[in-house]
């Protein structure tokens, strides 16, 4: 396979996005609410409050977004307009008939579906195609995720969530939709986004309100299930209506080191790394692993099986693992006695050796290349880095230039570890940048916290032109698209 200093020739460059935090147009064409339509953003509150709400939700904050008539700031509903703005954005950030030199080649793009735009009977449902359209016209080769945090808000207050096993009924058959849709179009797809977050915010990864809730862990390990084999059954329906493509699981890799060479740490690193990788070894190898009787008894779960789950799983595989990665942390048997990273979404100890993000979180571009040959150890699978990136305040000179050259730093960095990392023998075939445009954070709500190529202007509370400026970091990440990984 020819290569240009490590990347194979056809390895696909690009950013990904989801369609939650970026389309808005919430009341437009049909779509209904999602649940991350219920996240607020209040500035007279301080940065914990706005991740222990990604953290914990209450029936009360369900049952007040469910309101006509409420005041608050909901800044999902509005993402960065999209919606209707797409044609704009992609013409921006994906190259035209003719390459010019403001566009932003992506030979690949992860983009999500919206599923409450999905009703065939609503005209949201035309809304991908319209999206996709451009790419298609320009070879580009689309990887489309299925759901990423934005499952109907209604199968929450009328099903559950995803302990209900009714979903998986749903969740197929969507896909199913999905995938006949797009069969000559989209080779690529990823069933469930960073499944494995359901450990730590529930809601948004399972539609599970946390809120006095009798049996959380058990709730959250059986609805895992329910995801396991609705993401199998995805599986099989894929290879089938669509021959020739390729669908993956995708995890949120939070890199662990221990944190002293003390056994204990050791063994604790290990204990809580294991609740990560389950999620990808049930998906990539098609049982649960043995660890998994001493972790569910620990915390008191007991899995309800229908007779067939296991061969379901079994018999569907997903054909590679993506991942998102961001940040490391460090793991102690202590943990509570040491400093704490302030900024890493599950807490954690912090690591003397590495810098800090404007958020507190911990970079470390090593880190990703021992992620990824532990992952591919792990399955000898193809691996995709569908998300990578750093969030920061850029800030707007007099004269309209964006100098954001610590993203440019952080992503060189990361870039240069990919190709360690295929150099030690990975199979690498793909990476999205986290996110080609500015959009609204996942976890805090912010438009401020900004990780795009493309500068919105659009403040927290939605004010804004809603105009888009290049940053220094486009043309950067052109040339680097451009070489195959060889210019940084």
């Amino acid at each position: 396979m020819e290569q240009a200093k490590g990347f194979p020739k056809d390895f696909l460059w690009g950013g990904a996005a989801a369609a939650m935090q970026i389309e808005g147009a919430y009341n437009v064409d049909g779509r209904g609410f999602s649940i991350s339509d219920v996240f607020t953003f209040d500035p007279t509150l301080d940065k914990k409050h706005w991740l222990d709400q990604w953290h914990m939700m209450t029936h009360a904050q369900v049952n007040e977004a469910l309101d006509p008539n409420s005041t608050k700031n909901y800044p999902k509903r509005r993402g960065n307009d999209f919606y209707h703005r797409y044609e704009e954005d992609i013409n921006l950030l994906v190259p035209r008939w003719v390459l010019n030199a403001s566009a932003l080649p992506f030979p690949g793009h992860v983009f999500s579906r919206m599923a409450t735009r999905q009703n065939p009977m609503r005209k949201g449902c035309n809304s991908m195609t319209r999206f996709l359209m451009p790419c298609w016209y320009q070879g580009i080769e689309p990887v489309i995720s299925l759901t990423h945090y934005d499952m109907p808000l209604y199968l929450v207050t009328e099903y559950g969530g995803w302990k209900n096993r009714k979903l998986i009924e749903f969740f197929v058959r969507f896909a199913e939709t999905v995938f006949t849709r797009y069969k000559n179009k989209v080779k690529y797809w990823i069933t469930f986004n960073e499944m494995n977050c359901v450990k730590h915010h529930p809601f948004v990864s399972a539609g599970i309100i946390e809120e006095n809730h009798p049996n959380l862990e058990q709730d959250k390990y059986q609805s895992a299930h329910h995801q396991f084999i609705a993401s199998a059954l995805a599986v099989k329906a894929c290879h089938e209506i669509i021959p020739n493509s390729q669908i993956g699981c995708m995890i949120s890799y939070l890199l662990l080191y221990p944190n002293t060479c003390n056994p204990d740490d050791v063994l604790e690193c290990q204990k809580e790394e294991r609740v990560s990788f389950f999620f990808s070894d049930v998906q990539a190898r098609g049982y649960y692993p043995s660890y998994t009787a001493r972790m569910f008894k620990e915390k008191g779960v007991v899995l309800h099986k229908e007779p067939g789950d296991d061969e379901i799983l079994r018999d569907n595989l997903v054909d590679f693992v993506s991942l998102s990665y961001y940040m490391s942390n460090n793991a102690s048997a202590t943990a509570d006695q040491h400093a704490k990273a302030s900024g890493n979404l599950i807490g954690g100890v912090k690591n003397p050796y590495l810098e800090q993000s404007e958020w507190g979180w911990q970079i470390d571009p090593k880190g990703l290349r021992y992620a990824l040959n532990n992952l591919y150890d792990r399955y000898q699978k193809p691996l995709f880095i569908s998300e990578n990136g750093v969030g920061a305040t850029d800030q707007m000179s007099p004269d309209g230039t964006i100098n954001d050259d610590y993203r440019i730093d952080y992503l060189k960095k990361h870039i240069e570890q990919m190709r360690e990392a295929i150099e030690d023998g990975v199979d690498l075939f793909g990476y999205t940048a986290w996110g080609p445009i500015d959009m609204i954070s996942a976890s805090t709500s912010q438009a401020s916290k900004r990780y795009g190529f493309v500068y919105v202007d659009q403040d927290d509370l939605g004010n804004g032109t809603l105009n888009r400026y290049k940053k220094k970091s486009f043309d950067w990440y052109k040339k680097v698209i451009e070489s195959g990984g060889e210019v940084l």
